[in-house]
């Protein structure tokens, strides 16, 4: 599935067209359309990712799994045979939050 597919899918599951969801992200008319052909910048993806609450991953089809997890430890156990410290989900806590204000600061 391509990530237009992906977008028109989730616009389909808010009930909203892909034009509004456009007009919602101050994207200009057509600029997800041209996904089909085109391979979307960063700075947009993100921004469709962040308002679906989606990974980036999943919008260009490296995963099925579409929810970001909200939990450290929910991150650590999507990496398979690892063993996480305590001290490296505190960094991983601490990133997170570091993303968050960015986020914050940037909108």
């Amino acid at each position: 599935m391509s990530t237009l597919e992906r977008i028109k899918l989730l616009c389909k599951q808010r009930s909203i067209s892909v034009k509004i969801l456009e007009e919602r992200l101050d994207f200009p008319n057509n600029t997800i359309y041209q996904w089909k052909t085109r391979t979307p910048g960063t700075d947009k993806l993100e921004k469709v990712a962040d308002y679906f609450n989606v990974s980036m991953d999943y919008l260009l089809g490296r995963t099925d799994v579409k929810e970001i997890p909200d939990s450290v430890d929910t991150i650590a156990a999507h990496h398979d045979g690892e063993d996480w410290t305590d001290e490296e989900l505190q960094e991983i806590e601490r990133f997170k939050e570091f993303v968050r204000m960015k986020r914050n600061i940037q909108e």
